[in-house]
Formats: C-alpha cells, sequence, structure tokens
C-alpha cells in the first residue's frame, strides 16, 4: 500500500438531524488531521424512503474518489463507494429491511415489492462490503447483525467521545438523569412509570428535546397522571453542553435503555466518564455490552416494576452507587475505549 496522505470519509446523513452518527465523522477527521493526514469528509444525503433507495444506491456507486489515498464510510449506504483501499467503520444496517423487517416499526407492507427490494438491498450491501479491506462495527450487536444477514465478518472498534476530560463527578444527588432525544423508542414513559412504581425520593431528569410535540405533551400528561410533576424535570428543549455536564458531574445515576440500540450510545459514554453508574435493559442492545451487571451500573428487565426497584437501590445505597461510578472508568479501559486504539486500528 502507498504511503498514505490523503483519506477521505463518507458517510449519509439526514437533512435536518444531527446526532452520533455525524460526530463520530467530525472527530475522527479531527484526530486524524492531528496525525498529519490531509482529510476531506463527504456527505451524502439519505432519506429511507423504500422508493428513493434504489436511486441513492447508485449515487454511492457513481461516486468516485481516486485521489484519496484511503476511504473510510459510515452510516449506509456510504459503504458502497468503490476504492482499492477502503474501510468501513458499519454503524448499523437499513433496519426496516434487516432486523426489523418482521417488527412493527418496518413502517411499510411486507408485499411482494418491498421483498424485491429487500433482496437487492442484501445482495448490494454483501457485495460492497466483501470489498472493503477491513470492516469494523461500532458494537458487538451489529457485529453478529452483519454476520447472520451478510456473512460479513467484522472486528468491533469502539467509538470513543471527542474530548472526555471535560467530564467530572462532583456529588450524587437524587436525580437519575436521562440524555438524548424524547422519541418513543428511547422510552421515557417506561421511565416516568417505573418513577412511580418506586418507594424513595428518588427524581428522574430528562436532558432532550422531542421531534414530536405530540409526544412531548404525552409524556408530561403522564407524570400528571402519576402525580410526579415534583419528581420528573421535563423541559423539552436543546441543552447547552455545560448544562448537560453539570448534570452528570451531580447526578446520582443516569438511565440509557432504547429499544435494541445499535451501539452503547454517547450517552453511556458521558456518563462513564462522569463517573456515574448507567441503568439499562435486557433488550437495549449494545448499551449491554458497556454495562456490566453490578459493577459499572444495572442490567434488568424492561419492566417498569423492574426499573423502580433499580431506582430505589440506587437512590438507598448510595455507597455502591458511588463505588459502580467509579468502576465506569475501568470498564472504558477494559473495552478499549479511546483513540489511540482507533488509529491503530484504522491506519493499520
Amino acid at each position: 500500500m502507498k504511503s498514505l496522505r490523503k483519506v477521505a470519509l463518507v458517510s449519509s446523513y439526514v437533512p435536518f438531524i444531527d446526532g452520533g452518527a455525524r460526530n463520530i465523522v467530525n472527530w475522527l477527521a479531527v484526530k486524524l488531521r492531528e496525525e498529519g493526514l490531509e482529510v476531506a469528509i463527504v456527505w451524502i444525503p439519505q432519506i429511507d424512503i423504500p422508493s428513493k433507495l434504489v436511486k441513492q444506491m447508485l449515487a454511492y456507486r457513481l461516486l468516485r474518489l481516486d485521489d484519496a489515498d484511503m476511504v473510510i464510510t459510515f452510516r449506509p449506504m456510504s459503504h458502497l463507494v468503490a476504492h482499492p483501499n477502503k474501510v468501513v467503520w458499519f454503524i448499523h444496517h437499513i433496519r426496516p429491511f434487516y432486523d426489523l423487517w418482521d417488527s412493527e416499526h418496518r413502517g411499510f407492507p411486507r408485499d411482494n415489492k418491498h421483498q424485491s427490494l429487500r433482496d437487492l438491498i442484501m445482495r448490494v450491501d454483501t457485495d460492497a462490503l466483501s470489498s472493503a479491506r477491513r470492516v469494523f462495527t461500532n458494537s458487538i450487536q451489529v457485529q453478529m447483525r452483519l454476520k447472520k444477514y451478510n456473512n460479513i465478518e467484522s472486528e468491533v472498534l469502539y467509538p470513543p467521545l471527542f474530548d472526555s476530560q471535560k467530564y467530572s463527578s462532583h456529588d450524587f444527588n437524587d436525580e437519575i438523569v436521562c440524555i438524548g432525544r424524547l422519541e418513543p423508542h428511547k422510552r421515557p414513559d417506561l421511565f416516568i412509570k417505573a418513577l412511580a412504581t418506586t418507594n424513595s425520593k428518588v427524581k428522574l431528569r430528562f436532558l432532550g428535546v422531542a421531534s414530536n410535540e405530540n409526544y412531548a405533551n404525552e409524556l408530561k400528561k403522564l407524570i400528571e397522571k402519576n402525580q410526579l410533576k415534583d419528581r420528573v424535570i421535563l423541559e423539552n428543549r436543546w441543552v447547552e453542553e455545560s448544562e448537560k455536564i453539570e448534570a452528570l458531574a451531580n447526578c446520582l445515576a443516569t438511565i440509557y435503555a432504547p429499544e435494541d440500540e445499535d451501539s452503547y450510545g454517547y450517552p453511556s459514554l458521558e456518563s462513564s466518564y462522569s463517573r456515574k453508574p448507567i441503568i439499562t435493559t435486557t433488550d437495549s442492545g449494545g448499551v449491554v455490552e458497556l454495562v456490566t451487571h453490578g459493577f459499572n451500573g444495572w442490567i434488568c428487565k424492561p419492566t417498569d416494576q423492574e426499573l423502580g426497584r433499580v431506582f430505589d437501590d440506587a437512590f438507598n445505597n448510595r455507597e455502591t452507587t458511588r463505588i459502580m461510578g467509579e468502576n465506569a472508568l475501568t470498564r472504558l479501559d477494559q473495552l478499549e475505549i479511546s483513540w489511540a486504539n482507533v488509529m491503530r486500528k484504522l491506519l493499520s
């Protein structure tokens, strides 16, 4: 392989939506430039509407980045880009055509037309991934899906935070903090119902905004119904970074328990660097890879009663909660979550 000087980072994005899939690209670009490499970021807008996917697939196949010494791809369908030195850091499939095909989250009919499209997507994905020099995934969860659906072998490479030094622990108050968008699959309604079953005075603070105002109103009604207005802070607004860091520094614990998440999620890393234990559930996907039950957090069944018991446990056993928070940093070391490891793996 010739000397590496120019690296192109290619990924798709949903217009007007920002999040972790963009962070991993932008942060990696900074770290590669610190290594003395010239980096270009190529964003291609993509909307996962079945009728639009074939044309979007063609756009990736026609893209040429011949001046780049290496191409690293991320979110689907960026791995369709052709390049002799392509490395894939695979984030997830277009899930309605893969693991969500048999679920209520598919979003379109399961008919012959969509079955044919699914077959095409799987075939094209497998062919494109097979052409990569190396394939990494962001979790064991995604690694298993790649093997199951595409028969592609991959190596897990966990994405770090850009700047972990700004997080710290100052205190352990009465709040369990939940960071992230207020969306049904993130299950804030379950957390509110769980709080209603508790016997302690533990509180719940949500730091995030809803993309659907009706859903936010439903959550507020649920809080009122369960007479929890004094114990749930839900403001449905964008939270500044400094406010999030302060909330994490002083909270009791955090909860990150979405339904079948691809990876552990950046909120889990933010919690760990703030030395706070994480509450998650057995069906939360990649989060379970980061949390070891009883060591750096809790893993319980996704029911209001089980979560409520964990909330009380975190509140009533403060010293154990504090120790699990300290263990959070040890867990990150065990999983080799660092930019040094990312650079070593991607550039080898």
